[in-house]
């Protein structure tokens, strides 16, 4: 499976299609810059030996971050590159494992739905399904995501 993709307008987006991210292992960093960046220093994700007390007996990351690892995912596949106008939001999210301290994780994309805009000629809708897994395969993120996304120039 290729790993490396062109930048695609809406027209170029067809339901079935699929795409696949490659890996990437989580780090301390991953988990540092994200504390940093929101504030948030829960001691779930940031203090090593509460944690290993703790229901998952060690440092997870933070919900929002696994979200976030999941999107740059997308973006980092270049499918989307100077042809999104805008992420418009998910009908659906979960996190039904954690994703932990070294865990190595990769994106499975589909696309489930394309739809022209009646307000404007320029975009339209693109809903990509996601499954996040880390090396074990175990689900550790979905959700449907939705792009405005450029049409073909003329």
């Amino acid at each position: 499976m290729a790993y490396s993709y062109e930048p695609h307008y809406f027209e170029d987006f067809a339901v079935g299609q699929t795409f696949q991210s490659v890996g990437r292992t989580v780090t301390e960093s991953d988990f540092t810059f994200h504390s940093m960046f929101t504030g948030d220093w829960t001691e779930l994700h940031s203090n090593r030996h509460y944690a290993e007390e703790e229901y998952f007996g060690g440092r997870v990351a933070h919900g929002p971050m696994t979200f976030t690892l999941a999107t740059g995912f997308v973006y980092r596949c270049g499918f989307l590159e100077r042809t999104v106008v805008a992420f418009l939001g998910m009908n659906y999210m979960d996190i039904p494992a954690p994703v932990k301290m070294d865990d190595s994780i990769s994106l499975a994309m589909e696309v489930i739905e394309t739809k022209p805009f009646s307000s404007r000629d320029d975009a339209g809708l693109v809903v990509i399904d996601t499954t996040m897994t880390n090396q074990e395969g175990t689900v550790v993120f979905e959700g449907d995501m939705k792009f405005m996304i450029k049409t073909r120039p003329e």
